[in-house]
Order: structure tokens, then sequence, then C-alpha cells
């Protein structure tokens, strides 16, 4: 009986031990697990994105239609050029500089005067408006004054300017030589909005060149040429052409 009981206090303190141990080792595993709570969260959050706007004349290429073509010209001609048109291919509106170039071989510019009819228009003009047009040009040639309006035919959605080059201005803008010069036909902001082209919008040219009567025969064969271009920016302030 003794060595029984003696047996069975030796197993209940192992058992306790055993159980102590656990307890603990319990203990240990949760204290180590209190870091992994987390306090309530949420989150929200918003996406976009932004395409730029194109600014384009005339999708970007150069026009096809020559300024103007003829042969045989002589003093006292008048020769009508083509109509050139410009249009805002873009989604942005802008401001455009128009500047025509000009040269002859031999001889000077002296007896050349150069003039111009533009209109803009969201919707094409009727064909006689063109005719009208080709009309006042003609008539630059004979007068001092270098605004014309339209016939009362002219619809009022069609915006027009003219203007003429010679004589002393003509002179003033050419090189020491007289053989080339260059000048700005118009250049668009707030004080010469029709050369601001809204999206949409198109501008027709006609440019018409005239040999004076006075030329002698130091212009037979001669060759007169010239560019007509066209820059464009934004609208926006401080916004500059390209070279300038």
């Amino acid at each position: 009986m003794n060595i029984i009981l003696k047996e069975g206090r030796n197993s209940m303190k192992k058992t306790k031990k055993f159980l102590l141990g656990t307890a603990l080792a319990g203990a240990l595993v949760a204290s180590a697990g209190l870091g992994t709570y987390s306090w309530f969260t949420s989150e929200t959050q918003a996406q976009g994105d932004m395409e730029n706007g194109t600014l384009q004349i005339n999708n970007g290429s150069d026009i096809e239609t020559p300024i103007f073509s003829g042969k045989k010209f002589t003093p006292s001609q008048l020769q009508y050029g083509n109509w050139i048109t410009l249009s805002n291919s873009g989604d942005l509106n802008t401001h455009l500089k128009a500047t025509y170039s000009h040269s002859v071989d031999k001889a000077s510019l002296e007896e050349y005067e150069v003039g111009y009819i533009a209109m803009k228009y969201t919707t094409a003009p009727d064909e006689d408006i063109y005719e009208d047009a080709k009309i006042q040009l003609a008539n630059l040639f004979e007068g001092t004054t270098n605004e014309r309006p339209l016939s009362a035919a002219e619809p009022e959605s069609v915006e027009v300017v003219s203007g003429i080059l010679k004589g002393e201005q003509a002179k003033a803008m050419m090189d020491t030589a007289g053989t080339s010069g260059e000048f700005v036909m118009g250049e668009g902001g707030e004080g010469d909005p029709f050369w601001s082209l809204n999206e949409g919008q198109y501008i027709d040219v006609m440019i018409g060149i005239k040999l004076g009567e006075h030329a002698g025969n130091e212009y037979q064969g001669a060759k007169y040429g010239a560019t007509f271009k066209v820059n464009a920016k934004q609208t926006d302030d401080g916004a500059q052409y390209e070279n300038d």
C-alpha cells in the first residue's frame, strides 16, 4: 500500500508539471498573436485620364493648289490667283499669321502690285459670292481704299477682308536690290480677329498680281515667284508662332 501511494503522488506531480507547461506554452502563443489584430479601416480612390487637343491647319499638309499660274504676262495686265483654302482641321481655336513673300529674277518688284481678298466662313458661300469677290479684288487695283466689303448679297455668316500693296508701302518691304520682299497680310488676335480661326472654320484667299503699265523691256522674260505661308498658334496668352 505504501508503495502504491508513493507512486501515485509522483504521478500527480508529473501530471501537474505537464499541465502547467502546456498552459504556459498556450499563453506564449496567445501573447505572440496579439500584434496581428487590426483596427477598422476603409479606403477610396478616383481615376481619370486626359487627352491633349490638336492644333492643325489643313491636316498638317501643304496646300497643293498653286497661288497662281500664268504665262505671257505683260504690262497693265492683272493675273487672278486661285482660291486657296485654309481649314482648322484640329479641335483647338487658333490664331493665324499669313505672310506673303515674293521675288523677281530680274528688273525689280517696283512695277508689281499685289492685292488679296479673303473670306472666312463655316458653311461655304454660294458661287456668286466668289464671283463678286473676284470683282472686288479687281477694283482694289483701281482705287485707293484698302478695305472693301462685298455686295449686299453677302451672307452674314461670311466675313471679308481685302488689301493691296503698292507704291511706297511696297518699296519699304523690298530688299535693297528691290528683287524680293515680304509682308504680313494678317495676324490673328484681338487687334486682327479675322485671322483667328475657330474649330470647323475656313478661310478662302485669292491673290491678284498686276504688272504696271510703265514696266519696260527689262521685264521681258522675267519670272515672278511667290510663297503664301500661314503659321498657327494657340490662342492662350504667351503662345508664340514657330520660329518667332
